[in-house]
């Protein structure tokens, strides 16, 4: 009789934290309309070439201006659901072992990553749509600036992923299991490997190489597919009795 009240009692209330699980749940929503505002409507995810003339920048602009300003206006509204995102992952950092200075690092490297990272290539592209007739030299400024700072700045992010993956290995309350923090570390070396890209105008290290962007969108793909399978474990498996961490 115990145990039937008891599963009836986990069937009316799910495991873990109401407020953790929703966030848990927006975590993978969110990535989604990233990815959309990225791929399919600013497009420079796959990137554009940088081995063009600054006509070639401007024909981009012209073809894909309408959407390029739908997608940024977009992400400018929406950009705050990053910090949301990077929160739950503080959180469950929080409940480690380490400690809470890691917690704060992955916060604090992921927030001045985002500056050159998402924003300076929005105001680009965006000041580079609103005036078009601009002279052709300026718009290709705008085009380099844009991508430059949206693909070679990958390496800001390095700091946040080098504490997420010592204080995984180091935790001893298995928040995360210890073969995700050596998944991160390849996050890490992709995104160094990535800073190349200021140097080469084509080839597998410009910023659509083969090396430089499309390694890095496989390995990227990867640690976000595992990390989002490993935040839904890590919500279920805590009690929600349990009191918030430090």
């Amino acid at each position: 009789m115990l145990t039937r009240s008891r599963a009836a009692d986990m069937t009316e209330h799910p495991p873990g934290k109401p407020d953790v699980r929703l966030v848990t749940w927006f975590f993978p929503i969110w990535y989604g309309l990233f990815g959309v505002i990225i791929c399919v409507l600013t497009r420079v995810t796959p990137p554009p070439r940088p081995d063009v003339t600054d006509a070639g920048k401007v024909a981009f602009f012209t073809e894909h201006g309408l959407t390029i300003q739908i997608g940024f206006s977009l992400l400018m509204v929406l950009l705050g659901g990053a910090a949301v995102t990077n929160g739950l992952i503080l959180y469950h950092m929080k409940r480690m072992s380490v400690g809470s200075t890691f917690a704060y690092g992955y916060i604090a490297g992921m927030g001045v990553g985002a500056l050159p990272g998402f924003l300076l290539v929005a105001v680009c592209f965006l000041t580079a749509t609103f005036r078009p007739d601009r002279d052709p030299s300026l718009i290709g400024l705008l085009y380099d600036v844009g991508m430059l700072s949206y693909n070679g700045s990958l390496g800001c992010f390095t700091a946040a992923y080098l504490v997420l993956a010592i204080a995984i290995l180091y935790d001893k309350n298995e928040i995360f299991p210890k073969w995700f923090a050596y998944v991160t570390i390849w996050q890490i070396i992709t995104e160094v490997i990535a800073s190349q890209m200021f140097l080469f105008h084509s080839g597998p290290f410009a910023w659509n190489g083969s090396i430089a962007l499309w390694w890095a969108v496989v390995i990227f793909s990867v640690w976000l597919g595992a990390l989002i399978v490993l935040l839904r474990q890590a919500a279920t498996h805590e009690p929600a009795d349990s009191p918030p961490p430090d």
